[in-house]
């Protein structure tokens, strides 16, 4: 299991995902996480691009570990930050779906929508998804193509 008082986390919402970016960031927190806020700062509408891409940007350069995106179905979230060579975004919806996607995927970026869970569970996924290890062996070379 990783190290969470060595990880550095990078958040980012558009306005659909905001109240959940405040209470996982604050809960990340709280939790000995070093964690950097990239926006939304409102409910306000905004384009979620403007604050994924430099979410993912910051994981992808390593400046960060990993990087957590939300809007309202995490859909168009997870796509942008896909966008982005050497960050791999999964989006989850359950523990398992979050599991899977580090395990198997290796995925550094997480997508939450705020409109398809409560927060405890969104709170719950975060949790579990920064704990699991990747597994490596035959997901490696599939990682190595998707990189290439």
């Amino acid at each position: 299991m990783n190290d969470v008082k060595n990880m550095k986390i990078a958040i980012g919402s558009d306005h659909a995902g905001f109240a959940y970016k405040e209470a996982i960031r604050e809960h990340l927190v709280e939790a000995g996480y070093e964690v950097k806020d990239f926006g939304t700062d409102s409910a306000e509408s905004c384009d979620y691009p403007d604050f994924i891409f430099p979410v993912a940007e910051a994981v992808a350069t390593g400046e960060f570990d990993r990087g957590i995106v939300l809007g309202g179905s995490g859909n168009g979230e997870a796509i942008a930050a896909n966008r982005i060579k050497g960050a791999r975004c999964g989006l989850a919806w359950n523990l398992e779906s979050a599991k899977l996607s580090r395990e198997h995927n290796n995925a550094n970026v997480l997508s939450l929508g705020q409109r398809m869970m409560d927060e405890a569970t969104a709170l719950a996924i975060v949790d579990l998804w920064l704990v699991t290890d990747f597994e490596g062996g035959r997901h490696q070379k599939r990682i190595d193509k998707i990189d290439a």
